[in-house]
């Protein structure tokens, strides 16, 4: 059983860019079970956010079979964030 759960290196500065820009941020990385790490809100829009570190090779940011299992499930809007840039990029997309 997890004790406690890894965020990656980029997670506070993506969630401050996403609060910087407006964006309602929920922190739900402690949740597990392939859960998303945030759940961003913009305009009565609503993603779930997987963080990942856009530094690490591939391999290393590839989702956890939990993960990806969540991913497939899920039937609403998903993302995976690995920057700021892609943040604000999402930012962006919910804007129109």
């Amino acid at each position: 059983m997890r004790v406690r759960a890894r965020k990656d290196f980029n997670h506070t500065d993506i969630v401050g860019t996403f609060r910087a820009c407006g964006c309602s941020v929920l922190d739900t990385a402690s949740l597990g079970k392939g859960a998303p790490d945030i759940i961003v809100g913009l305009h009565g829009h609503n993603v779930l956010v997987e963080i990942k570190d856009g530094k690490k090779p591939p391999s290393k940011r590839k989702l956890t079979p939990d993960e990806a299992e969540f991913a497939r499930a899920w039937n609403g809007a998903y993302r995976i964030i690995n920057s700021v840039d892609a943040a604000i990029q999402l930012v962006k997309e919910l804007s129109q």
